[in-house]
């Protein structure tokens, strides 16, 4: 049998201790419904069950041992675990809110994600997910034509299939997460457009409800996935002109995850060209003497507008008759490049998150996180009676 000494046991709490800090660096002892409705976490509770979502601070201290899903951020969201609208009472906004009719309850709050309409399965799922910029819903990377579906993956239910339900510890990768960038879960070869080489996305039922995004789709920096036919390979249009945009995906299972096309060497060729930054592409300049400013927005790409001119199917899953779904995913920089004149910028103002990048709410710092057992010891030491502060001090010495 393994002896355990203080020292031992003091350092083991302090690594569980470190570890937890990283994880929960922040306070949780505030509910967000108060502030109103603002970009923040949101986590649906299944044990619960109701369609509703909830603040990071109930998730932990209202909800903690219930069965949770984590929605990530949504927008113009107030925590719905203080109102009449759930049964469990709300531990840290103690006064019984009405109904937040300002929320909006997309399929995620019922567990579903993408546009297939599928539960997320942890033990299943090989894909990483993707989150819309504009609707916030999640997508599965080959119901973006980004690569073929996995063989794990079943078909598509029919749309009148009972209600599903999802595992809890829902892990899907941010945009920009570099991690994952060269490949998906699970040892996947890489997928059509790699997550360092876009910033945002955005789907196509989004795309075709704003009229700049329609525009600049497959234009320089607005990438899209086509073909010419049904019968032909998947390919990104929007790249820069240089690069590579015909992929079979059918043949991406011979590429090593992680590695990339290597670029042409500028010595055998010559001195490469500067390429413009991606602001420097479409600037628009200010107006002069009082005129508005020209419309400087790229001229449409014909394939783009082809794909977008067709109405997407009402039925879930992807059309093997496709040429493409009209996705965008859009590049760094993108938001200096939209054209500002008088008519394009009224539809960029409708939705402010395409003119500057949106605020998400986050808890307070713990002032305590990080702090050694003994310092958090000595704090509550200084709060007790001079004392029973001694007594403890003492007892603590002996245990030594």
């Amino acid at each position: 049998m393994t002896s355990l000494t203080l020292s031992s046991i003091l350092a083991s709490q302090a690594s569980l201790l470190q570890e937890a800090s990283e994880a929960l660096p922040h306070q949780f002892s505030q509910c967000t419904h108060p502030l109103g409705y603002i970009r923040q976490a949101v986590y649906l509770c299944r044990t619960c069950g109701e369609t509703r979502g909830i603040c990071s601070a109930c998730s932990i201290a209202c909800h903690t041992d219930h069965d949770q899903l984590e929605l990530f951020p949504k927008r113009k969201f107030r925590c719905d675990c203080p109102t009449a609208a759930l049964s469990h009472k709300c531990t840290l906004h103690h006064a019984l809110e009405q109904g937040n009719a300002g929320n909006e309850y997309n399929q995620n709050f019922h567990g579903v994600f993408c546009r297939c309409g599928r539960e997320y399965d942890a033990q299943q799922e090989r894909e990483t997910m993707i989150q819309c910029l504009s609707c916030e819903d999640w997508y599965h990377e080959s119901c973006l034509n980004l690569r073929e579906r996995p063989l794990s993956r079943q078909p598509t239910p029919e749309p009148a299939a009972e209600k599903p339900t999802l595992v809890d510890n829902i892990v899907l990768t941010n945009e920009d997460d570099d991690a994952h960038s060269e490949a998906s879960s699970s040892g996947l070869p890489p997928p059509l457009i790699t997550a360092d080489s876009y910033e945002s996305f955005v789907c196509s039922t989004c795309v075709r409800k704003i009229p700049t995004l329609q525009q600049y789709a497959g234009t320089s920096g607005v990438l899209m996935v086509v073909r010419d036919t049904p019968q032909q390979p998947w390919k990104v249009i929007g790249k820069e002109p240089e690069e590579d945009d015909d992929v079979d995906i059918h043949e991406t299972a011979t590429v090593v995850a992680g590695n990339k096309r290597p670029h042409p060497d500028p010595s055998v060729d010559g001195p490469e060209a500067k390429r413009p930054r991606p602001s420097e592409v479409y600037p628009t300049p200010p107006p002069i003497d009082g005129h508005s400013s020209p419309c400087l927005a790229p001229p449409l790409n014909p394939a783009a507008q082809g794909v977008l001119s067709v109405a997407p199917k009402s039925d879930c899953g992807v059309d093997p008759q496709s040429l493409g779904a009209g996705d965008v995913f859009l590049t760094d920089g993108w938001r200096e490049r939209w054209c500002k004149c008088n008519s394009c910028l009224p539809s960029l103002s409708e939705h402010p998150f395409l003119l500057e990048e949106e605020e998400t709410y986050e808890p307070p710092e713990d002032p305590d996180s990080g702090l050694s057992l003994e310092e958090l010891g000595l704090r509550a030491l200084q709060k007790l009676p001079r004392e029973r502060a001694i007594d403890g001090i003492h007892a603590f010495n002996e245990m030594r």
